[in-house]
């Protein structure tokens, strides 16, 4: 009977190690100090948003479609307030989407770790789209719309089409999530679902903004293609290296009935 005790208690513990492991490896010091520099760049991104130089009328009387690439041309000129609010629920609610992973008991043991990845992730999407867009001058397709309203036309961020920020900050958190799920449940068959999920929605996203005329067609695959990168590679490169595991096997000898911790990198 002790044997049987001791091989249960062996097995109980074993599954508690499991359980109790997460598969990345935090530094709050480092994650914590990356986190904050991505909040600095964008912050300074909004700053180079905030004080660009404004179009003018006179620069909407010089403007021509031709100057803008043939693979993005057949935006230039569109504009739908519909399709920008659509965009907007897409939008703010992906925000919302790693929330979900609270509704997984083996992420909620976890849940500090993961959400600073999380918010190290959109902090580094944030600096890298508030900084691109800060320092370049493309202008939306919506400004090329003679039909738009002059207040979009002339509005102080019509030279931010370059990338799809909207695009960009979906995906991150979309695909973040994914990528996550996968990772605590690499063997879920439900995963499949929930990565087909992840790449609709910014998809979703970026076509409304190009109907809205936010973005040309190139700004928002490169946006989605920063975005989905962001938000899978910060997990990916926190994780723990295959090969490094804790295990309790049972352990009996003639004398001693037990188990037998081992450590192995």
């Amino acid at each position: 009977m002790h044997r049987i005790l001791a091989f249960l208690l062996a097995f109980i513990l074993a599954t508690q190690v499991a359980e109790a492991q997460p598969p990345y490896k935090i530094n709050w010091l480092e994650d914590g100090a990356i986190t904050a520099g991505g909040i600095g760049g964008a912050v300074l991104g909004s700053s180079l948003l905030t004080n660009k130089e404004r179009l003018t009328e006179t620069d909407l009387q010089n403007l021509n479609s031709k100057d803008v690439n043939r693979f993005d041309r057949f935006a230039a000129g569109n504009y739908s307030a519909a399709a920008e609010r659509a965009s907007d629920i897409p939008f703010y609610g992906s925000f919302a989407v790693p929330l979900f992973l609270l509704l997984d008991k083996k992420v909620v043991g976890n849940a500090p770790e993961v959400y600073l990845l999380f918010a190290q992730t959109m902090s580094i999407t944030g600096a890298m789209y508030s900084l691109t867009a800060g320092l370049t001058e493309r202008k939306r397709p919506n400004v090329y719309a003679v039909d738009a309203p002059l207040e979009a036309r002339l509005h102080k961020y019509a030279t931010n089409s370059f990338y799809g920020g909207h695009t960009a900050a979906t995906a991150s958190a979309t695909f973040f999530a994914a990528k996550v799920f996968h990772d605590f449940n690499p063997d879920s068959p439900a995963r499949y679902y929930v990565w087909a999920a992840a790449a609709a929605v910014p998809a979703t996203v970026g076509y409304l903004r190009l109907r809205a005329g936010k973005h040309f067609l190139s700004d928002n695959i490169i946006g989605y293609t920063i975005g989905a990168a962001t938000g899978i590679l910060v997990p990916q490169l926190h994780k723990k290296k295959e090969g490094s595991s804790v295990n309790i096997m049972p352990f009996a000898t003639p004398t001693y009935h037990g188990a037998v911790l081992s450590l192995s990198f």
